[in-house]
């Protein structure tokens, strides 16, 4: 566990903590920092332990009590979950194990799909993300909780977090890759498409060529930042203050690798990057 040098301060001015996988939370995080300006923000990147999306469902929960509590003792006011697998796995978990620290969780399934039903004129939504995540049917089922009628055709893209994570530019066979991904959209003719892993929007040009410029592309991102600020609100803790809110950065892997691939996804400076081990948590699956 790091210390709690933020424990101190008034609740509403502590961090909002967000966590991945690896850097492709940073796309979340980056769509936070510009709409919550005001607000601080610490991020961990669990990169020691990447890609989540081949993990079993026991593993990602576990993975997830750590970074929660970890991120908790840091002084953490509200956990984002910015990974889709992680999101599917554990987010109820996660709400158990914490209802007595007064920390709310956000997770990036349910925005999402909140944000592609209303998007789409023809009924039809894919989704590609992690086989972790499409074998959770989280999206499946949040996408019929918004509207039960909207026909769902999911794509399980094991190669694709991996391939952009990788930092390695496009070439034939990534373009063969994401080509076999967005084929399966095309033939069920969907006119809305959910990035359902936060790497994925890196790749959202070469996506968007292959889909058509028809279809709306909808990411993890895009619908987070209302239900951070929902969640905030209820509890009186959105910041007061005026100028910018720091950002810092834990991550469980290299933190040279982390920083240089991480600039690329945050379209950012990364500042402080701290290398953290993470304590495991006795008990967590039964939390």
């Amino acid at each position: 566990m790091v210390g709690v040098p933020t424990l101190d301060r008034p609740a509403r001015e502590r961090p909002i903590a967000v966590f991945d996988s690896g850097v492709g939370g940073l796309t979340v995080l980056h769509e936070l920092l510009v709409s919550l300006p005001g607000e601080e923000f610490l991020y961990l990147g669990d990169t020691a332990r990447f890609p989540y999306g081949e993990k079993s469902q026991e593993q990602l929960r576990t993975y997830a009590v750590e970074i929660a509590d970890h991120l908790v003792a840091a002084g953490a006011k509200l956990l984002v979950v910015a990974c889709g697998s992680a999101s599917a796995a554990a987010l109820p978990l996660l709400e158990e194990h914490l209802a007595g620290t007064e920390v709310d969780v956000v997770g990036v399934i349910v925005p999402a799909a909140q944000l592609a039903v209303e998007a789409t004129a023809n009924g039809r939504v894919g989704v590609l993300a992690t086989p972790a995540t499409i074998a959770s049917g989280a999206f499946a089922e949040a996408i019929a909780g918004s509207d039960r009628h909207v026909r769902v055709t999911s794509v399980a893209c094991p190669d694709l977090a991996p391939l952009i994570q990788s930092g390695v530019p496009l070439d034939e066979d990534a373009v063969a890759i994401v080509r076999r991904y967005t084929a399966q959209l095309r033939a069920a003719d969907v006119d809305t498409a959910i990035l359902g892993c936060t790497h994925y929007p890196l790749f959202a040009p070469i996506l968007q060529r292959m889909l058509g410029r028809s279809v709306r592309l909808v990411t993890s991102g895009q619908g987070i930042v209302r239900s951070v600020e929902r969640a905030l609100g209820a509890r009186g803790l959105l910041s007061e203050r005026e100028g910018e809110g720091e950002y810092r950065f834990h991550c469980t892997g290299d933190v040279e690798a982390f920083r240089t691939l991480g600039t690329r996804f945050l379209q950012m400076p990364l500042g402080t990057i701290e290398h953290v081990t993470l304590a495991p948590s006795a008990g967590a699956l039964a939390a």
